[in-house]
């Protein structure tokens, strides 16, 4: 019994530090990525839909996004998301694609992303306690429902302390990494 709580904790954890990931790959860094946009959400016939489900996005190079939209006449409810998002990107329409020539980072805007960072990272990290706490708190209910010894649920809370310990460790690491790649200049 304890072993499946484990399991399924486990599992929530794996699935904490994943979000993290995607997540962080929405934070702009100094070169260009589809990630910046494909979530985006774009008004087109008269709904909310993520931009990859509207356009191809394409990176030609460490600077530009080039978006081609599948539908021609949502060509100006892209642009218009893309101007109304917080990227602060300017883009180039032809007509026929949008452009988006990402700028160089500046120095504050960079400390700016990595505070994001870090307060993503704790929110993951509070995301991963959260869970311990569940986990212990189904433990501690089957030593009181005497479905288990007290050596076992202490064994339990152990063993899912250090699940805890090695996807806090997990998240810390992703964060250091996407600091890292935020400040690269």
């Amino acid at each position: 019994m304890i072993n499946d709580i484990l399991r399924e904790t486990e599992t929530k954890m794996k699935k904490s530090v994943e979000s993290l990931r995607q997540h962080l790959t929405t934070i702009r860094t100094g070169r260009a990525s589809p990630a910046l946009v494909e979530h985006m959400q774009v008004e087109a016939w008269g709904s909310a839909m993520p931009l990859n489900q509207l356009a191809g996005i394409t990176t030609p190079d460490a600077k530009m996004i080039v978006i081609q939209p599948y539908d021609k006449t949502t060509l100006k409810a892209i642009e218009k998301a893309i101007q109304n998002s917080d990227l602060g990107i300017n883009p180039s329409n032809d007509g026929i694609v949008i452009r988006l020539a990402l700028p160089p980072l500046t120095e504050e805007r960079r400390r700016n992303l990595t505070k994001q960072v870090k307060a993503h990272v704790e929110e993951g990290k509070v995301a991963v306690r959260n869970l311990r706490r569940d986990g212990g708190d189904q433990i501690k209910k089957l030593e009181r429902e005497k479905q288990v010894s007290e050596n076992d649920q202490r064994r339990g809370q152990e063993k899912l302390q250090e699940l805890t310990d090695k996807y806090i460790r997990e998240i810390e690491h992703v964060g250091a990494a996407k600091e890292a790649e935020v400040m690269e200049v």
